[in-house]
């Protein structure tokens, strides 16, 4: 479906993942990460090309733009963990850091990219990684679960402002999947696999079915006034 693709993260996990299926798919792909080894070896691999970017950049980004005016399938999946522990426990560089990376990454590439993709004769669409995290809260996570939090909101935003366009928006919210993040949870490339999949379909959120309840949970008790719980998946 897709003509002509970009992805960032692409040197591992599930950029990689995303950029393989692409490929594979027919799509021209390019590909974004500040590690560049990893990037050139990836791109290598797929036959796509190679663009050394910081995310966080702006600059950078408005670059990968133009080296990708073509594409119809924008994802900004970039993201770190950074420093585990409780919020106060994190330092502030460490916030900041996870937070230029993971939703500054986002912004500036909504800014790169959005003008060209409404300017366009086609129909565009823009993958938004995200996490589970950004869905339910976990203790001891640091800054990355509160910056994927605001990544789901961005993403949300973007879809109400994007309506009525060519363009659309989805969000990816996996839970542990394998990569350099986790040793453990579900293949990057069943997570590619439903993600461009429901992208082509349209699809806003998605999301393991074994924590839709969870997620469902939170928000009652949130509305409830209830003390948060750790979430679990579904029974």
């Amino acid at each position: 479906m897709w003509k002509s693709a970009v992805v960032t993260g692409a040197a591992s996990g599930i950029g990689r993942a995303l950029a393989t299926r692409l490929a594979a798919g027919g799509a021209q792909v390019v590909l974004a990460d500040r590690e560049q080894v990893g990037l050139e070896r990836v791109a290598a691999d797929l036959g796509g090309t190679a663009i050394p970017t910081d995310v966080a950049d702006p600059v950078a980004m408005r670059t990968l733009a133009e080296a990708a005016a073509a594409a119809d399938l924008v994802c900004l999946n970039a993201g770190i963990v950074g420093a585990l522990g409780a919020l106060w426990e994190v330092g502030a560089e460490d916030w900041d850091a996870v937070f230029a990376v993971n939703v500054g990454g986002v912004l500036n590439g909504l800014r790169a990219f959005v003008p060209n993709l409404l300017a366009a004769d086609r129909p565009g669409h823009i993958l938004i990684t995200a996490s589970l995290a950004g869905l339910v809260v976990f203790p001891g996570v640091g800054a990355y679960g509160p910056s994927k939090h605001t990544v789901v909101a961005i993403a949300e935003q973007a879809a109400f402002e994007l309506a009525g366009t060519n363009v659309g928006v989805s969000v990816l919210c996996p839970a542990l999947v394998r990569t350099g993040m986790s040793e453990i949870g579900q293949d990057p490339l069943e997570v590619a696999d439903l993600a461009l999949d429901a992208a082509a379909a349209g699809t806003f959120l998605i999301t393991p079915d074994a924590w839709h309840r969870a997620v469902v949970d939170r928000a009652e008790r949130l509305v409830a006034g209830d003390r948060p719980t750790v979430p679990i998946p579904n029974d």
